[in-house]
């Protein structure tokens, strides 16, 4: 059993995958930390150096290697989705959960994070406006759960994840 997180940046998929692992007894695995770890660098060194296309070829490869794994929550890049194979890897492998937000709801927790390449911008809301209307379609599509976050703590949308995993008969309803 896996459970992939996908969803814009800011969703929550991180923190919301680190609470899903302790209470489904999974190892959490972030993408994002684990392409920083392969490459020896961070994530806006490799976009500087190699481009977004450069990033995402090594997410591409990061993702394959993972939904390989079994028992782990993986919480994806907000870009993950964009890419089929991605998405094709992660529907094979595990259950997809989208956690849908709102671009004030990003705006509010990315503000101050330096660590995300596309928002170093004079305009992040441009940005994420319209990385929202490209990507919401293949969130979507990926998605077998999807999950609002907006004003939720991340006890409680993890709790609705379980409960819809026992729903679908993904979890043992015990």
């Amino acid at each position: 059993m896996n459970i992939f997180l996908v969803g814009p940046m800011g969703a929550g998929k991180s923190t919301i995958g680190r609470i899903l692992s302790q209470e489904l007894k999974l190892e959490f695995v972030d993408s994002d930390r684990e392409i920083e770890a392969r490459a020896g660098a961070d994530i806006p060194w490799i976009f500087d150096v190699e481009g977004e296309s450069g990033f995402r070829d090594r997410e591409e490869a990061v993702i394959k290697d993972l939904s390989q794994q079994q028992l782990i929550v993986l919480s994806t890049g907000g870009g993950a989705v964009i890419r089929p194979e991605n998405r094709t890897a992660l529907q094979a492998n595990g259950t997809v959960v989208y956690l849908q937000t709102s671009v004030d709801q990003q705006l509010d927790r990315t503000s101050r994070d330096k660590n995300r390449p596309l928002l170093q911008t004079d305009n992040p809301r441009e940005v994420l406006e319209k990385l929202m209307a490209e990507r919401h379609p293949f969130y979507v599509d990926a998605a077998d759960i999807v999950v609002k976050t907006d004003r939720r703590h991340p006890k409680t949308v993890a709790s609705e994840i379980v409960k819809q995993l026992k729903s679908l008969s993904i979890l043992d309803s015990e």
